[in-house]
């Protein structure tokens, strides 16, 4: 599937010339390894591919024994997979190269020799946890991937010419029109429930079964469960309790994870090494509370306050949904609906918040529960810095509403109370894009322009 990390890969190629490595970190089965492989076929003349999953002790004792010699290196190598490797034109990628790290130290010497260039792909949580007997190379930079974004998702669906008219009507400021607002939304909801995942998006565009990516989808869950307790070592119970409780977190009205939830008397200090590592691995994105909306967004975080979004919002249906081993194709024709009676702010929120991770946002909300002043009681699901930082009106603020009809007396009172480092507000809705009072109002389908 056509993907946009492809043209950073490509940059990457042009820009660095063969004197740095890449490194794809991303979340078990977002696509980490085909990507790399159809770079690879499509961009140099010969590649070559080392499965670190796979790969025996004849190419671990190349990196033992040879990096001294590396013309021996890569002949041997060469002659291992078979393949004639082409000095400026040939790409070799080491896949999953946290199960080897001493493949991923070899980078600094393989790098200063210059004749190849070096693709690396991993699990940022078993990368961060096997480099204590190495050297992390500096000649090593890092890209991240995520599951497809909804624009991704419309080209899987060959409407990428629709893409292309969501994009003009948003930098246009126009309204898509009734007969195609009604399709984008149709297909947004085909997005939220088969997610981003490659191989789930691939299950619904060859089969357009809801019933069939839905078990692709409940087989990466159960992946991410078997990676808890193999790599949260020592508090797996605890990342599980978190991960569990996630779905029952986003229903709530106000979104913010409880701790009281995993237990009486539970303390963030506790648990901080359980929302890190599920941070870390990218199943999930954090979303902090920053109680100054100001050009410091990122100083005025509290940790102790936060909203946990799955990573992938059709994992999450299928998470939420787990009283049978599926989730029924009625359940599924109810949410395409829109006539599922759940709370739809958790599954909108979620999607937001993928979407703006994907486009490499960091996730802040603000949050004021006072109980004295009620023109400061007020919570805002987003908050976004401009690209361009000026002296001030730095601060874009976003409300998610999934229903037809609401207020927003929150970003009313946060206007009115920080107008001056604010920038447009927005108010993400599931009708047309329209402009009123100075706010916004953007169809949820165009998040990923943002």
């Amino acid at each position: 599937m056509k993907r946009k990390i492809m043209q950073k890969l490509l940059n990457w190629k042009e820009k660095s010339s063969g004197k740095t490595a890449l490194l794809i970190e991303g979340a078990r089965r977002v696509g980490k390894s085909y990507i790399a492989e159809v770079f690879a076929k499509e961009n140099y003349k010969s590649y070559i591919l080392i499965d670190f999953n796979q790969a025996g002790k004849d190419v671990h004792a190349l990196f033992d024994n040879y990096l001294r010699d590396l013309d021996v290196f890569f002949m041997y190598l060469s002659a291992i997979y078979g393949v004639t490797l082409y000095p400026g034109e040939s790409l070799i990628i080491f896949d999953e190269v946290q199960l080897f790290p001493r493949a991923r130290a070899a980078i600094k010497y393989l790098v200063a020799d210059g004749r190849f260039h070096y693709l690396e792909t991993g699990s940022l949580v078993s990368i961060h946890e096997n480099v204590d007997d190495i050297v992390i190379p500096s000649e090593e930079r890092h890209i991240k991937m995520y599951p497809l974004d909804f624009e991704e998702f419309l080209w899987a669906m060959s409407e990428e010419q629709l893409s292309n008219v969501i994009r003009m009507n948003y930098e246009s400021k126009r309204e898509m029109g009734q007969v195609l607002h009604r399709k984008c939304m149709t297909l947004l909801r085909q997005y939220i429930i088969v997610g981003g995942m490659p191989q789930a998006v691939q299950t619904y565009v060859t089969t357009k079964n809801f019933e069939e990516t839905d078990a692709i989808k409940r087989d990466i869950l159960f992946l991410y469960r078997q990676d808890i307790v193999k790599h949260a070592k020592g508090y797996e119970r605890k990342v599980t309790s978190i991960f569990d409780e996630i779905p029952e977190q986003l229903s709530k009205h106000e979104k913010k994870f409880v701790l009281s939830s995993l237990g009486k008397g539970s303390k963030y200090r506790d648990y901080e090494s359980s929302f890190l590592w599920l941070e870390d691995s990218m199943i999930c994105n954090i979303c902090y509370n920053s109680t100054d909306p100001s050009i410091g967004i990122k100083l005025n975080r509290d940790r102790t306050t936060m909203k946990m979004y799955m990573g992938d919002t059709g994992l999450l249906i299928s998470h939420a949904f787990d009283e049978s081993s599926l989730v029924k194709e009625e359940v599924y024709k109810k949410l395409l609906l829109g006539k599922l009676e759940i709370n739809e702010g958790m599954i909108f929120e979620n999607i937001v918040a993928q979407m703006l991770t994907a486009s490499g946002y960091k996730l802040y909300f603000y949050s004021n529960a006072s109980r004295d002043d009620k023109n400061n009681r007020m919570e805002i699901d987003f908050l976004l810095t401009k690209s361009k930082v000026t002296s001030r009106h730095n601060i874009i603020p976003i409300e998610v509403k999934s229903g037809k009809r609401y207020t927003y007396n929150s970003l009313n009172k946060f206007s009115a109370k920080y107008h001056e480092q604010l920038s447009t507000p927005y108010i993400l809705h599931t009708s047309d894009y329209i402009e009123k009072d100075g706010i916004v109002f953007l169809p949820v389908y165009m998040v990923w322009l943002l």
